[in-house]
């Protein structure tokens, strides 16, 4: 089967690339065009395993600018993962950004599957499309974005089902709640805390900490995300992507202090706007339609994390 992978540099992306390259009859092409918060040159680490792969092959460039027909030619399955992530930069003059690679691309690239015999079209959206939800969020709720990017990856998830309704492109939409692990991009709070920690510098922690998430480790996120290949029984469906358990900002730094051994320089600053107090996903459609079940508890999962820290970060922290 050959899969296209946008985003592929990212950290999504580069392990679900690996994760389909497991199956030896799976041909993957990534392209990339190494925008959003990741440093290139963290970006080019994330691809060290696939690069010297003999059936990966990465393309650098723009969906909105490359030959489409040329990328899509003999295309079984689209995996659409590209993007500008980030809800506290969706904001103001950088929302152009936001319409351009979330809205405009997944459009373009929509656009040129018509009249292809692609088998999928999935879509990787995110638990920000909801909003503030009390309980346990399922996809049979209506979605209120409290961000501009919320608002980006939504329209993007209207696209997928207009064109799925008027142009038979079986689209899947999956919503993803706040992944974590090695290659985790360093605008997100646990890559900032654990650098922050080990290099005994003070943490920002926006509002009080008690904000709760449901954390998605990356080997359970892509596990659930490859499961989507070849089932023909979700086609036009949205399936939430969530963890094995939920912690507030404060206990995880708490969980952090005793895996690094280090006390942690707390910062408390006022709440940032446009994101909800709580998440917590209803997985039961995940578990029905691709047998989902998250593994890694948050304490593994946060091991994994910081030994990648030390790696990446070993001439800038003890």
């Amino acid at each position: 089967m050959k899969i296209l992978v946008t985003g592929a540099a990212g950290f999504i992306g580069s392990h679900l690339c690996e994760k389909l390259l497991e199956n030896e009859q799976n041909i993957v092409i990534g392209i990339d065009c190494l925008i959003g918060p990741t440093p290139s040159s963290l970006k080019q680490f994330n691809l060290d395993k696939l690069v010297s792969h003999p059936r990966f092959t990465l393309i650098l460039q723009d969906l909105l600018s490359t030959n489409l027909p040329e990328l899509l030619k003999d295309v079984d399955v689209i995996y659409h993962l590209a993007g500008m992530p980030g809800v506290r930069t969706s904001w103001g003059k950088d929302f152009e950004s936001y319409t351009i690679h979330n809205i405009s691309s997944t459009q373009r690239l929509l656009e040129a599957c018509k009249g292809l015999p692609i088998q999928q079209f999935i879509y990787a959206s995110t638990s920000s499309v909801y909003g503030e939800k009390d309980g346990k969020v399922s996809e049979s709720m209506e979605p209120s974005p409290l961000s501009p990017y919320g608002i980006t990856k939504l329209t993007g998830e209207h696209l997928c089902r207009v064109y799925q309704t008027n142009f038979h492109i079986p689209t899947v939409i999956l919503r993803y709640f706040t992944v974590y692990g090695p290659r985790q991009r360093p605008d997100m709070a646990f890559h900032r805390f654990i650098k922050q920690i080990l290099a005994e510098q003070p943490i920002t922690i926006f509002g009080d900490g008690t904000q709760s998430r449901d954390f998605t480790y990356i080997s359970d996120c892509v596990k659930g995300t490859a499961a989507v290949l070849g089932n023909t029984n979700i086609i036009g469906k949205t399936i939430n992507i969530g963890g094995k358990e939920r912690a507030s900002v404060n206990e995880v730094i708490e969980l952090l202090e005793c895996l690094t051994g280090k006390k942690a320089i707390k910062h408390y600053t006022k709440t940032t706007i446009g994101e909800p107090k709580h998440t917590w996903a209803d997985i039961s459609m995940a578990q029905r339609y691709l047998h989902y079940s998250p593994e890694v508890t948050l304490k593994e999962g946060l091991q994994k994390e910081i030994e990648y820290i030390r790696s990446i970060y070993k001439d800038e922290i003890k």
